[in-house]
């Protein structure tokens, strides 16, 4: 029997990704959940803005990306089709002192704190805006305590923060989500899970489609055992009650998490599209979505 193809699987620390991937290593080191095929995983865990970084170097074999970091990086990977985090007229949050407003923000010329420069956040949040945005990059995890120490005028909440940031004390300006919906009539795509392109050539044609299923698996396993899955996921929630972690992967593991679908890859072209026609992102050409078969537009091969 030939060994198995080691492959590395990274992902951002928070509850809906962590939700996901479980079963593909299992827990308290009984092995997969799964049957993972040929396939044996090793999963890592990094904020999404050094998954980014990384993704530029191709250190992963699989990785969460922001969906604003594919056009840099699609040479190197393409999206399954499952995998991704999707804002279904909601989404990161932009948010400020009580009594800002974002005339003022927008007049007032301060810093936004923004939890990445490859972040899909920091992409919405300057098409909002526009041209005159001035923005820094800090760690997600920080950015609700420096807006309201006054180091930001406002600033970009992403993960649990859009469930916590009213309670910290700080006022919502913009739902990106909402805002994008009701504007644009589309999903707001902001993850995506990548895959490396070369996987068929260094493991045999097929590859790319036999994983994918194997992906695709893990997610519907970690959802018939939802309840295992919350208690794994609630570790990666930096101190959330049980119920916003039920409820932030209630927003995140949804029908497109499943599979992109149509609507899920005219929101990705879509917002991709605006980006680069606004000068904000790079040319993203064709977008590939791998499926465990072969796929709709822009299958990877």
């Amino acid at each position: 029997m030939p060994d198995p193809v080691q492959l590395t699987l990274a992902h951002s620390p928070d509850p809906d990704d962590a939700f996901m991937w479980w079963p593909l290593v299992g827990l308290d080191g009984r092995g997969p959940a799964i049957d993972t095929e040929a396939f044996q995983f090793e999963l890592v865990t990094d904020d999404i803005e050094t998954l980014n970084t990384q993704a530029e170097q191709g250190r992963w074999d699989i990785t969460a990306i922001s969906i604003a970091q594919y056009p840099t990086v699609r040479s190197t990977y393409a999206l399954t089709a499952c995998g991704a985090s999707i804002g279904d007229g909601y989404g990161p949050k932009l948010v400020a002192p009580v009594g800002a407003t974002l005339e003022s923000i927008q007049q007032g010329g301060g810093d936004i704190a923004v939890p990445g420069a490859r972040t899909t956040a920091l992409a919405v949040s300057r098409l909002l805006l526009g041209s005159s945005m001035r923005w820094r990059a800090i760690p997600f995890d920080h950015i609700e305590d420096a807006v309201l120490a006054g180091d930001f005028a406002a600033g970009v909440v992403i993960h649990e923060g859009q469930l916590t940031c009213e309670r910290k004390g700080l006022s919502i300006l913009v739902d990106l989500g909402a805002w994008w919906r009701q504007t644009r009539g589309l999903l707001l795509p902001l993850g995506g899970n990548a895959v490396k392109r070369d996987l068929d050539r260094r493991h045999g044609d097929g590859t790319l489609a036999r994983l994918a299923r194997v992906l695709r698996a893990s997610l519907d396993h970690a959802l018939a055992e939802r309840e295992t899955s919350l208690t794994w996921a609630m570790q990666f929630g930096r101190g959330i009650e049980r119920a916003d972690a039920d409820r932030f992967v209630e927003m995140y593991v949804n029908a497109w998490t499943l599979d992109f679908g149509r609507d899920g890859e005219k929101a990705v072209t879509g917002l991709l599209g605006e980006a680069f026609d606004a000068g904000i992102l790079p040319d993203p050409g064709m977008v590939d979505f791998v499926r465990p078969e072969a796929c709709t537009p822009g299958a990877a091969s």
